[in-house]
């Protein structure tokens, strides 16, 4: 039995816990739709699913956005976190920026850019409609009235259309303060006889996101369907699969980047048909809508619909599920099987940024209360290997003793633990206990909005980026990018450093094989961890020389734990 060996499984099975059992979670939700109606001659009958939008899909000629802005008419989006405009022509929210989030580190960088109209790069929109049959309905080509110029919050504009034929559309839309969007659809029948329509709302996007899917982050289709987060499927996915169709009482779905969402949102009372659709040209659609209502003449209906488009900011989703009651609208970040774990210590660390101010000091904090926390069992760690340290000279002499006898020496290594009191176990909890703290960390800078461009000190502008600053190219006195593969930032020098200093105060392994794989590893971390954000990197460098002074510490109040034992 050996510490050093022991430590390195505990490490190894921690890792395949933590990493292995997210890779292999499987998520099962229902896919099944039933039929639904329309009015026709007195009878229900059913209406086709909910169609992509023809014009979604991508026109032959591309031209920029500004030229297809101007084509339209449209209502301006004037609100403390959104700008943009609405497009009359269609109905379309499709021109959206976020004000306070940047593209770039610049002070000048332009603010990131959610929605484009159909026929620019990157068409992005989300769109109000009905179906059905037997009657004239607004269509993608239609021109809407609008009572005002301007959406804002407490401004709202309706849209109206008169299909010349009796009945009148209109679209209520309404938005707050933070990036929702409502959408009052309502149709009066003024004519004869009965109409069914059936509203609708979309998301309709002609790329997949640029951000990159992966086990630990979903990004694409997105969904909480009868209560339950799907995230099963991908772009890619969609593109090989196609169309795939729910049916769920309240909920909402859309696209999910890796920091935005825009996505559809249902009355959450209503059974609604959904769907994420493949575009005839390419693009995807995210498609909600109710069963079709029989307008009776002289009557009117009304139904909402919601539309998300911004920041996945924690607060402001936590907020509308309260406030609207939304269905587990913060599922739209992937946090994982470790959510339960995640959210806590995301919301310390956002906590400690809103008192101290800058995210850098806050995760130097967050570091020191969980090495507090951690104390009492980091000193009964500490003592357990420096006393593996003093019996070394006699586990070395028990090891040649009996080195044809495995087992004699197994036996004889086990009664020297019993007859010292010493658990050669006992170091490996507090590493236990820091995996998903890391892990968490982790998660928290790769997914949340809040730490996106957030800088630190000096050359860390962004702690959700790797360190930029490398000895390769003279710390940027040298006029090249150098690959990925050696770009070593100064933090991850640091921490292969202070983890060196770290090994040093330990009892060195007695296996030659073990010594060499010490040796080497933090120089291996060194660089595996300089691609990761730099946020996550200084919180295991503070953590490293926190240990190293708990260590020196111990070393100091019990100078007989650096004496070696007398080998007998």
């Amino acid at each position: 039995m050996n510490d050093s060996r022991n430590m390195i499984l505990a490490i190894v099975l921690s890792a395949i816990v933590l990493f292995g059992w997210s890779f292999i979670s499987d998520r099962y939700f229902p896919t099944a739709s039933e039929p639904s109606t329309k009015f026709e001659d007195g009878k229900q009958v059913p209406l086709p699913k909910p169609q992509a939008d023809p014009a979604a899909d991508a026109p032959t000629a591309l031209r920029t956005r500004r030229t297809v802005l101007a084509e339209t008419p449209r209502v301006r989006i004037d609100t403390p976190l959104l700008q943009g405009s609405v497009n009359l022509r269609g109905a379309r929210v499709d021109d959206l920026v976020l004000k306070k989030h940047r593209q770039g580190l610049a002070k000048n960088s332009p603010p990131v850019r959610l929605l484009s109209p159909a026929g620019a790069a990157g068409a992005y929109f989300g769109s109000f409609g009905w179906t059905g049959e037997g009657v004239l309905l607004p269509g993608s080509d239609t021109v809407w009235t609008p009572s005002g110029n301007r959406l804002a919050p407490g401004s709202p504009v309706t849209l109206s259309w008169n299909n010349g034929r009796g009945q009148l559309f209109q679209i209520k839309l309404s938005i707050d303060d933070g990036y929702m969007f409502t959408a009052e659809q309502s149709v009066a029948n003024a004519g004869p006889g009965a109409i069914a329509v059936r509203p609708f709302s979309l998301v309709s996007r002609a790329n997949a996101s640029p951000d990159p899917d992966s086990w630990t982050m979903h990004v694409g289709p997105v969904g909480v369907f009868n209560g339950a987060a799907n995230y099963d499927w991908g772009f890619d996915d969609l593109a090989e699969s196609g169309d795939q169709r729910f049916s769920s009482t309240g909920g909402w779905l859309g696209f999910s980047d890796k920091y935005w969402l825009t996505a559809v949102i249902p009355d959450q009372r209503t059974s609604v048909e959904a769907g994420f659709l493949r575009g005839r040209a390419g693009g995807f659609q995210a498609v909600a809508t109710p069963a079709p209502t029989i307008v009776q003449p002289q009557k009117a209906v009304r139904h909402t619909f919601r539309l998300f488009a911004g920041a996945k900011e924690v607060g402001l989703l936590e907020r509308y599920e309260d406030e609207l009651g939304i269905a587990n609208l913060d599922k739209a970040i992937d946090w994982g099987w470790f959510e339960w774990f995640m959210k806590p210590i995301f919301s310390l660390l956002n906590w400690l940024h809103a008192m101290i101010g800058n995210f850098g000091i806050a995760i130097i904090c967050l570091t020191v209360i969980v090495r507090a926390l951690m104390f009492p069992i980091a000193q009964k760690q500490f003592k357990s290997m420096a006393a593996m340290r003093i019996l070394q000279p006699k586990m070395k002499t028990i090891q040649d003793r009996f080195k044809d006898d495995k087992p004699r020496m197994q036996q004889e290594m086990l009664k020297l633990y019993q007859e010292e009191k010493v658990n050669p176990m006992a170091g490996c909890l507090p590493i236990l206990l820091q995996i998903p703290i890391f892990y968490a960390l982790y998660k928290v800078l790769m997914l949340a909005v809040e730490m996106r461009h957030e800088p630190f000190a000096l050359w860390i502008k962004d702690l959700s980026a790797p360190d930029p600053l490398t000895p390769v190219n003279l710390f940027g006195f040298l006029d090249f990018t150098p690959p990925s593969l050696i770009a070593i930032g100064v933090l991850p020098i640091l921490l292969g450093i202070t983890m060196w200093l770290q090994f040093k105060l330990n009892p060195a392994p007695m296996d030659p094989v073990q010594k060499q794989v010490f040796a080497i590893m933090p120089w291996v971390l060194m660089f595996a961890m300089a691609p990761f954000a730099a946020g996550l990197q200084l919180y295991w460098t503070v953590s490293n020389v926190l240990t190293i002074a708990q260590q020196k510490w111990l070393y100091s109040k019990y100078p007989a734990l650096n004496t070696p034992a007398e080998a007998k």
